[in-house]
Formats: C-alpha cells, structure tokens, sequence
C-alpha cells in the first residue's frame, strides 16, 4: 500500500469517524482492533476509548498486550468480565459458538454505553475480509448495532498491517490469534480446563520459539499447527516438545504435516453443512 493510497484510506476513515461524539471499542489486542483503537483516539482524543473481554478463551499474553497497548498511548482502557462459559450454548460448542461469544460481549458493551456513555458509538475490528469468513459473531454485532469502520471503509487485512505500520503500532505484525476456544473441535465441549491446557501449551512452543502457533485440543491429543518453514525445526525438537506437552496433561502430540491454516477446524461446517 503507497503513501497515496494510505493517505487516501486515512481520509476516508477521517471522514466515517467525523460522524461520532465518541466510541467504545471492542479491543482484543490484535492489530485489526488495535488499528480501530488508536484511530479513534486520534480523532476523537479523549472520547476514544478500548473495551476488553476477561474471559477464559483471552490469553493472558493478549490481555497484556492490550493493557500496554492503551498505557503507551494514553488510551482510557475498561476491563469488563464476561461467562460465556456459563452459557451452555457456547460451552458445548456448537458451530456458531462465535455468536453467544459476541453476543454476550456486546450486550456487555451495551450495558457500558447506556450506563456511562449514552452518545458513543460501539466499534468493532471487522475488516472487508472477514465478511468471506464463516463469523457467526457478525450476527451478533448486527442485532447489538455494533460499527465496523475498517469495513465499511473497505480496508483489508493487507491495508490494515500497511497502515498500523505507518504508525508503528507495536502490533503491526502480531500474527493473528483467535480465541482459545477456536483450538478446541465443533462438537467437543469447551471448559476452563481445557482452555488452560491449550494456553500452557503454546506458552510451552512460543518458549521454543514457534511464535506463530496453533495447538489444537482433540481430547488426550495435542496436534500442533506451525507455518511449513517451522515443521522440520518441530520435528527436530519433538522430543523436547512432547515431553513438555505431556507435562500439561496431553497423553499424545502430533504435528500436522498440512501446517498452519487459520480456521482449519472450519472444514467440519463444509463437511456436515
């Protein structure tokens, strides 16, 4: 993305926001909402503010990089605690789980705006990509009226990494990391427990130095998703690897050989849709 082309998808996003008293935004530390974020401070200033989810399917990791995220730009940053896992629509984790996901942090989200901020709009991180994506929690957003400026602007994940980098947002290349309960199979019910395996696991990997990593939680098996250039290092190191693997309560670890395709779980709505 040139210089011409950012400053013109700037102008437009300048223009959408020109629209707004203030704006709650839905942040989860990536760099799609982060982008949203700080755009929002930058015309709204103080009437910008960042809304994180709590909740067991948040890394602790992310949750960091959002509270530092804000503290660096002097963003006002509310922490709300959400029990989807309480909701045993999501907990046993049927193919719109995404939905009682969303919905249940934007009714949240709603529940802030009309208690302190009547007059601000709800923001989202959704981008003209992930219109193509199977995202049950799209629904949600439009029944809670939830703005998604990105898309609206037609900004894609390629004109997003360009214009957080021109700004130098520290999370500029984070690679993209969905929710926890998003390792776990469409069928298989969603616990704290198991959560907590698949973030103790991938602590385990980034340690080894896979940062970009997926395991995936299929019962006693731990299969781990990497980018193809990482498989032979995975392989060299497997060793180590499932040892510490099998520390965390996992009784057998694979690597899969395809390597690392984001929404693969997804593959079961075609297959049973």
């Amino acid at each position: 993305m040139n210089d011409a082309a950012q400053t013109e998808a700037l102008n437009r996003i300048e223009t959408w926001f020109g629209e707004l008293e203030g704006s709650l935004t839905a942040f989860s530390g990536g760099v799609d909402s982060a982008l949203v974020l700080y755009l929002s401070q930058l015309f709204l200033g103080k009437n910008g503010i960042g809304v994180v989810a709590d909740s067991p399917s948040l890394k602790r990791s992310d949750l960091q990089i959002a509270k530092d995220f804000c503290k660096q730009y002097d963003i006002t940053l509310r922490i709300l605690k959400t029990d989807e896992l309480d909701n045993p629509d999501y907990a046993k984790n049927p193919f719109n789980r995404c939905y009682y996901c969303k919905d249940t942090l934007y009714r949240r989200l709603r529940e802030l705006q009309k208690r302190e901020f009547p007059t601000f709009h709800l923001l989202n991180g959704a981008n003209r990509d992930d219109l193509q994506d199977h995202r049950p929690g799209h629904q949600a957003a439009k029944e809670q009226t939830i703005c998604s400026p990105l898309a609206d602007c037609g900004l894609g994940k390629i004109e997003i990494r360009s214009l957080a980098h021109r700004f130098e947002l520290p999370v500029w290349s984070k690679p993209a990391s969905p929710c926890m309960s998003s390792r776990i199979p469409y069928g298989h019910a969603v616990s704290k427990e198991k959560l907590s395996q698949v973030e103790s696991a991938e602590i385990a990997l980034n340690q080894f130095g896979f940062e970009e990593v997926r395991v995936r939680h299929f019962g006693d098996i731990a299969r781990i998703e990497a980018p193809n250039d990482s498989i032979p290092r995975l392989q060299t190191l497997f060793p180590l690897i499932e040892y510490a693997l099998q520390g965390i309560g996992f009784k057998k670890i694979e690597i899969d050989e395809e390597g690392l395709i984001s929404g693969k779980l997804n593959r079961a709505i075609q297959t049973n849709g």
